[in-house]
């Protein structure tokens, strides 16, 4: 009989999850200890885990051959060298976000290309003013956008641009999806095709070799008409860098969900450049289908970690994803 533990802190879906997974595959023995000391007891005879293993309860965790991330993009620190030498395979739930994030690019693309930053401004100022966009806008029939990090959520963003027939350029270090009409290329070419892009997005996760990839040397090479766009994760940009190039006309604006500090001062200067969209962090934030996503996901791979078949969306440790 397999066991799986639910690492602490135990939360609402953990202790849904719990309960739900024993009852749909009864040979598991599931534990959901409330705190670390529990788990340090339970981690001893587990082969399997749910969350994070901290590094010092990992060498406890002598049978431990599964571990399944909650997250597709990992949080800080979930991966440490200990765990990157450790045999256990880590999966997670990448997949369970396309849909929803694309939507979210496709709202910062469609508002960026219109300048529709300038015409709210004008309208919260009661201002009748068809000049308030000092640009024209740009025509997505005939823009290239290029997509940094063409996963599940870069394919299924340049399936939806490729509708208004624009142009995609796709930079991806291991491509593993069809991506039909996307032109690629790998991490090698990125500075080669930046001049070419009217929009550039970033969809990829934080790791090593992502953090800080956009910065100003970057930046200097995008039109100045071009707009940024980061839906992955915040590190992978330096926000002041990014600020000075709107600011100083480098490139034309950019649209954020995620950022190197978050929450975002109030007192940032990208709050009140007039060029520029922010969420925050809510791309999937009320996606009513992602917590049984989530559970069906670790369904499918604990019943393949059973029956001795490989698990579905194994990570590479070293790269974090």
């Amino acid at each position: 009989m397999p066991k799986m533990v639910f690492m602490p802190p135990i939360d609402t879906l953990k202790r849904q999850f719990s309960g739900r997974l024993p009852a749909d595959l009864p040979e598991y023995e599931v534990v959901a200890p409330e705190t670390l000391d529990e788990a340090r007891r339970e981690l001893a005879d587990a082969d399997a885990a749910y969350g994070w293993i901290p590094p010092d309860l990992l060498p406890l965790a002598g049978r431990l051959q599964w571990l399944q991330n909650p997250d597709a993009g990992p949080v800080p620190g979930y991966f440490y060298p200990a765990m990157t030498d450790h045999p256990v395979i880590i999966a997670n739930p990448r997949g369970i976000y396309n849909d929803h994030i694309s939507q979210h690019i496709l709202m910062f693309v469609l508002a960026l290309a219109q300048g529709v930053p300038y015409w709210m401004e004008a309208q919260r100022q009661k201002t009748w003013n068809p000049s308030a966009r000092p640009h024209p806008a740009v025509d997505l029939t005939e823009a290239t956008a290029l997509i940094y990090g063409v996963g599940g959520i870069g394919q299924e963003a340049a399936r939806r641009l490729q509708v208004f027939g624009t142009k995609i350029v796709g930079v991806d270090p291991r491509w593993e999806h069809e991506a039909p009409g996307v032109e690629r290329h790998g991490p090698a070419d990125l500075d080669s095709v930046l001049p070419r892009a009217d929009f550039v997005i970033s969809t990829t996760p934080h790791t090593p070799e992502t953090e800080g990839v956009w910065n100003a040397s970057r930046f200097a090479l995008m039109k100045p008409t071009a707009y940024f766009i980061n839906i992955g994760r915040g590190k992978t940009t330096r926000l002041d860098d990014l600020t000075a190039a709107v600011r100083d006309g480098v490139i034309a604006g950019c649209g954020l969900d995620v950022y190197e500090i978050e929450p975002l001062p109030a007192d940032h200067e990208l709050w009140t450049l007039p060029n520029v969209m922010l969420t925050p962090h809510i791309a999937v934030h009320d996606a009513e289908n992602l917590p049984e996503r989530r559970y069906q996901i670790l369904l499918e791979n604990a019943r393949r970690f059973a029956a001795g078949q490989p698990l579905k969306n194994i990570v590479d440790k070293a790269a974090w994803y």
